[in-house]
């Protein structure tokens, strides 16, 4: 859907200039989704009202949450609402074309009956790869809920 953030006592829109498939990732991480994100522009979700509220916005992907991604100041922008960002999180997208390098070290559930369960995997040098459980505590999978984006 069309990305919407609450600042300020309000709520209102993203411009979707620099808008990337790397900041779509970062959106369904803190809302605690799973699956493929694909960041959409012009108002693919339709247009929003009210203001816009960033704009510029440039994630690396890591980031648990938009704020800590590069972005103008809040309220700064030169857009319209046809320019309004949104993004897809679904698990069953299919990619046709070649998506973004992953970070290394990026982490990903699988294999679970929600996005909020499964078998942790870990990216690392182009694979992804299980983690053993040899010495696997509550504490290590706090961390991997934290890096995911849950509490």
């Amino acid at each position: 859907g069309r990305v919407e953030v609450y600042h300020d006592g309000k709520w209102g829109t993203i411009c979707d200039d620099q808008w990337d498939d790397r900041d779509a990732e970062v959106v369904c991480r803190q809302l605690g989704l799973s699956g493929t994100p694909k960041a959409l522009s012009w108002a693919h979700y339709g247009q929003g009202s009210g203001p816009i509220l960033l704009d510029e916005v440039q994630c690396s992907g890591n980031e648990l949450s938009l704020d800590q991604c590069k972005k103008s100041d809040w309220g700064q922008q030169n857009c319209d609402h046809i320019e309004d960002a949104g993004v897809s999180c679904d698990p069953f997208t299919v990619l046709t074309f070649p998506s973004l390098p992953l970070a290394e070290g990026t982490v990903r559930l699988a294999g679970g009956h929600s996005p909020s369960e499964g078998r942790v995997e870990v990216y690392y040098n182009g694979d992804w790869g299980t983690v053993c459980d040899d010495g696997w505590t509550d504490l290590g999978a706090q961390v991997v809920c934290r890096q995911l984006g849950f509490r």
